[in-house]
Protein backbone atom coordinates (compact mmCIF):
# COMPACT_ATOMS: atom_id res chain seq x y z
CA UNK A 1 0.00 0.00 0.00
CA UNK A 2 1.34 3.47 -1.48
CA UNK A 3 1.80 6.18 1.76
CA UNK A 4 -0.78 8.06 0.39
CA UNK A 5 -3.69 5.40 0.82
CA UNK A 6 -2.19 4.55 4.14
CA UNK A 7 -2.83 7.89 5.26
CA UNK A 8 -6.31 8.04 4.13
CA UNK A 9 -7.33 4.38 5.18
CA UNK A 10 -6.23 5.52 8.54
CA UNK A 11 -7.83 9.25 8.14
CA UNK A 12 -11.10 7.79 6.93
CA UNK A 13 -11.34 5.27 10.21
CA UNK A 14 -10.43 8.01 12.35
CA UNK A 15 -12.97 9.82 11.17
CA UNK A 16 -15.31 7.13 11.13
CA UNK A 17 -14.77 6.59 15.23
CA UNK A 18 -14.26 10.39 15.94
CA UNK A 19 -17.29 11.08 18.43
CA UNK A 20 -17.83 14.68 16.28
CA UNK A 21 -16.37 13.63 13.10
CA UNK A 22 -13.33 15.71 14.09
CA UNK A 23 -9.54 14.57 13.31
CA UNK A 24 -6.42 15.71 13.61
CA UNK A 25 -3.30 15.85 11.19
CA UNK A 26 -1.03 14.74 13.95
CA UNK A 27 -3.52 11.75 15.01
CA UNK A 28 -3.63 10.63 11.49
CA UNK A 29 0.48 11.11 11.36
CA UNK A 30 0.74 9.19 14.38
CA UNK A 31 -1.71 6.18 13.58
CA UNK A 32 -0.17 6.00 9.53
CA UNK A 33 3.35 5.94 11.08
CA UNK A 34 4.47 9.12 8.99
CA UNK A 35 6.01 12.48 9.26
CA UNK A 36 3.78 15.86 8.96
CA UNK A 37 5.61 16.28 5.67
CA UNK A 38 4.53 13.40 4.03
CA UNK A 39 0.85 14.08 4.92
CA UNK A 40 0.99 17.80 3.56
CA UNK A 41 3.19 16.49 0.57
CA UNK A 42 0.35 14.23 -0.56
CA UNK A 43 -2.81 16.65 0.45
CA UNK A 44 -1.68 19.79 1.08
CA UNK A 45 -3.21 20.57 4.32
CA UNK A 46 -5.75 19.39 6.34
CA UNK A 47 -8.91 20.58 4.39
CA UNK A 48 -7.08 18.48 1.75
CA UNK A 49 -6.98 15.77 3.74
CA UNK A 50 -10.58 16.09 4.69
CA UNK A 51 -11.67 16.52 1.43
CA UNK A 52 -9.99 13.28 0.06
CA UNK A 53 -11.59 11.27 2.78
CA UNK A 54 -15.18 12.55 2.18
CA UNK A 55 -14.11 11.47 -1.89
CA UNK A 56 -12.74 7.65 -0.96
CA UNK A 57 -16.00 7.74 0.86
CA UNK A 58 -18.52 8.82 -1.21
CA UNK A 59 -16.88 6.99 -4.43
CA UNK A 60 -18.21 3.72 -3.41
CA UNK A 61 -21.62 5.02 -3.44
CA UNK A 62 -21.32 6.60 -6.54
CA UNK A 63 -19.74 3.39 -8.06
CA UNK A 64 -22.76 1.86 -7.83
CA UNK A 65 -24.65 4.54 -9.60
CA UNK A 66 -21.66 4.19 -12.42
CA UNK A 67 -22.56 0.56 -12.43
CA UNK A 68 -26.25 0.80 -12.58
CA UNK A 69 -26.73 3.69 -15.41
CA UNK A 70 -29.57 4.87 -15.96
CA UNK A 71 -33.26 3.06 -16.10
CA UNK A 72 -35.64 3.46 -18.61
CA UNK A 73 -38.35 5.78 -16.10
CA UNK A 74 -36.05 8.53 -14.80
CA UNK A 75 -38.50 9.36 -12.21
CA UNK A 76 -37.87 6.05 -10.84
CA UNK A 77 -34.28 6.40 -11.00
CA UNK A 78 -35.10 9.95 -9.14
CA UNK A 79 -37.00 8.38 -6.22
CA UNK A 80 -34.25 5.47 -6.18
CA UNK A 81 -31.37 7.64 -6.16
CA UNK A 82 -33.16 10.14 -3.12
CA UNK A 83 -33.71 6.77 -1.10
CA UNK A 84 -30.19 5.38 -1.77
CA UNK A 85 -28.41 8.96 -0.59
CA UNK A 86 -30.22 9.35 2.77
CA UNK A 87 -29.30 5.08 3.29
CA UNK A 88 -25.68 6.67 2.73
CA UNK A 89 -25.97 9.15 5.11
CA UNK A 90 -27.35 6.79 7.73
CA UNK A 91 -24.57 4.27 7.22
CA UNK A 92 -21.76 6.93 7.38
CA UNK A 93 -22.82 9.96 9.49
CA UNK A 94 -19.32 11.59 10.21
CA UNK A 95 -18.61 11.16 6.83
CA UNK A 96 -21.80 12.24 5.53
CA UNK A 97 -21.39 15.42 7.86
CA UNK A 98 -17.94 16.36 6.97
CA UNK A 99 -19.48 16.27 3.57
CA UNK A 100 -21.47 19.04 3.94
CA UNK A 101 -19.54 21.01 6.33
CA UNK A 102 -19.55 24.67 5.95
CA UNK A 103 -15.73 24.19 6.93
CA UNK A 104 -15.24 22.35 3.63
CA UNK A 105 -14.30 25.12 1.54
CA UNK A 106 -14.04 23.46 -1.75
CA UNK A 107 -16.65 21.38 -2.72
CA UNK A 108 -15.50 17.13 -3.03
CA UNK A 109 -15.51 16.24 -6.50
CA UNK A 110 -17.78 13.04 -5.75
CA UNK A 111 -20.33 16.02 -4.35
CA UNK A 112 -20.10 17.41 -7.31
CA UNK A 113 -20.24 14.53 -9.29
CA UNK A 114 -23.47 13.45 -7.06
CA UNK A 115 -25.41 16.39 -9.04
CA UNK A 116 -24.19 16.02 -12.27
CA UNK A 117 -25.91 12.88 -11.93
CA UNK A 118 -29.00 14.11 -10.64
CA UNK A 119 -29.43 17.13 -13.14
CA UNK A 120 -28.85 14.39 -15.96
CA UNK A 121 -31.80 12.38 -14.79
CA UNK A 122 -33.93 15.06 -14.41
CA UNK A 123 -33.02 16.42 -17.79
CA UNK A 124 -33.89 12.90 -18.79
CA UNK A 125 -37.39 13.34 -17.06
CA UNK A 126 -37.60 16.86 -18.87
CA UNK A 127 -36.79 14.99 -22.26
CA UNK A 128 -39.81 12.74 -22.04
CA UNK A 129 -42.08 15.82 -20.62
CA UNK A 130 -42.23 14.80 -17.38
CA UNK A 131 -40.40 17.76 -15.55
CA UNK A 132 -42.53 20.63 -14.87
CA UNK A 133 -39.36 23.02 -14.12
CA UNK A 134 -35.79 23.54 -16.12
CA UNK A 135 -33.61 20.84 -14.84
CA UNK A 136 -31.54 23.04 -13.46
CA UNK A 137 -33.96 24.65 -11.02
CA UNK A 138 -34.99 21.21 -10.11
CA UNK A 139 -31.90 19.66 -9.09
CA UNK A 140 -31.15 22.18 -7.00
CA UNK A 141 -34.42 21.83 -5.71
CA UNK A 142 -34.06 18.45 -4.66
CA UNK A 143 -30.06 18.21 -3.69
CA UNK A 144 -31.48 20.85 -0.85
CA UNK A 145 -34.25 18.74 0.25
CA UNK A 146 -32.40 15.20 -0.32
CA UNK A 147 -29.01 16.65 1.63
CA UNK A 148 -31.39 18.77 4.50
CA UNK A 149 -33.53 15.71 5.50
CA UNK A 150 -30.34 13.49 5.55
CA UNK A 151 -28.55 16.10 8.14
CA UNK A 152 -31.51 16.17 10.33
CA UNK A 153 -31.27 12.36 10.42
CA UNK A 154 -27.95 11.81 10.91
CA UNK A 155 -27.47 15.06 13.17
CA UNK A 156 -30.76 15.15 15.27
CA UNK A 157 -31.70 11.49 15.65
CA UNK A 158 -33.46 11.99 18.85
CA UNK A 159 -35.89 14.74 17.25
CA UNK A 160 -35.96 13.15 13.91
CA UNK A 161 -37.09 9.81 14.64
CA UNK A 162 -39.81 8.63 12.39
CA UNK A 163 -37.94 7.09 9.41
CA UNK A 164 -41.11 7.89 7.17
CA UNK A 165 -40.14 11.73 6.89
CA UNK A 166 -37.70 11.57 4.27
CA UNK A 167 -40.37 9.44 1.62
CA UNK A 168 -42.97 12.37 3.00
CA UNK A 169 -40.21 14.81 1.91
CA UNK A 170 -39.20 12.93 -1.84
CA UNK A 171 -42.85 12.75 -2.10
CA UNK A 172 -43.14 16.31 -1.49
CA UNK A 173 -40.25 17.91 -3.39
CA UNK A 174 -41.28 15.67 -6.55
CA UNK A 175 -44.91 16.71 -6.52
CA UNK A 176 -43.71 20.18 -6.76
CA UNK A 177 -41.18 19.31 -9.53
CA UNK A 178 -42.83 16.73 -11.57
CA UNK A 179 -46.16 17.22 -13.90
CA UNK A 180 -49.44 16.47 -12.67
CA UNK A 181 -49.98 13.15 -14.42
CA UNK A 182 -46.52 11.99 -12.87
CA UNK A 183 -46.78 13.49 -9.42
CA UNK A 184 -50.35 12.88 -9.09
CA UNK A 185 -53.35 11.32 -10.18
CA UNK A 186 -54.88 14.10 -11.62
CA UNK A 187 -55.37 15.41 -14.93
CA UNK A 188 -52.90 18.65 -16.38
CA UNK A 189 -54.64 21.47 -17.24
CA UNK A 190 -53.97 23.11 -20.58
CA UNK A 191 -51.75 26.04 -18.47
CA UNK A 192 -50.06 23.42 -16.32
CA UNK A 193 -48.49 21.97 -19.29
CA UNK A 194 -46.34 24.90 -20.33
CA UNK A 195 -43.59 24.62 -17.98
CA UNK A 196 -42.85 20.88 -18.53
CA UNK A 197 -43.41 21.74 -22.37
CA UNK A 198 -41.01 24.68 -22.10
CA UNK A 199 -38.51 22.48 -19.80
CA UNK A 200 -39.23 19.27 -22.51
CA UNK A 201 -38.28 21.51 -25.41
CA UNK A 202 -35.26 23.06 -23.66
CA UNK A 203 -33.89 19.86 -22.69
CA UNK A 204 -34.27 18.10 -26.58
CA UNK A 205 -32.47 21.51 -27.47
CA UNK A 206 -29.53 20.71 -25.81
CA UNK A 207 -29.54 17.12 -27.17
CA UNK A 208 -29.36 18.09 -30.50
CA UNK A 209 -26.07 18.38 -32.60
CA UNK A 210 -26.87 20.57 -34.69
CA UNK A 211 -29.76 23.79 -35.18
CA UNK A 212 -31.18 25.88 -37.46
CA UNK A 213 -30.34 28.99 -35.03
CA UNK A 214 -27.42 30.77 -34.60
CA UNK A 215 -26.06 30.81 -31.18
CA UNK A 216 -27.13 33.95 -29.88
CA UNK A 217 -30.72 32.64 -31.20
CA UNK A 218 -30.26 29.48 -29.39
CA UNK A 219 -29.23 31.17 -25.92
CA UNK A 220 -32.44 33.98 -26.89
CA UNK A 221 -34.74 30.76 -26.74
CA UNK A 222 -33.12 28.57 -23.85
CA UNK A 223 -33.53 31.44 -21.99
CA UNK A 224 -36.78 32.54 -23.11
CA UNK A 225 -37.10 28.47 -22.12
CA UNK A 226 -36.41 28.75 -19.00
CA UNK A 227 -38.27 31.58 -17.85
CA UNK A 228 -41.42 29.34 -19.06
CA UNK A 229 -40.20 26.46 -17.28
CA UNK A 230 -39.47 27.99 -14.13
CA UNK A 231 -42.92 30.26 -14.00
CA UNK A 232 -44.35 30.89 -10.64
CA UNK A 233 -47.63 29.93 -9.47
CA UNK A 234 -50.08 31.00 -12.73
CA UNK A 235 -48.80 28.34 -14.80
CA UNK A 236 -49.19 25.84 -12.18
CA UNK A 237 -51.39 23.41 -11.39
Amino acid sequence: MSTRARILEVAADLVARSPDGDISTRAVCEAAQVGAPALYRHFGDKEGLLSAVVDHGFDQYLATKRRRGPGADPVQDLRDGWDSHVDFALRNPNLYRLMNSPAMRTPPASALESHRILTADLERAAAQGKLRLAPELAAQIVMSANVGVALMLVSRPSTFTDMSTSTRVRDAVHAAIFTPDVATAGPATDEARVPPTAARLNALLRQSPHSPLSAAETGLLREWLDRLSNAPTSFSA
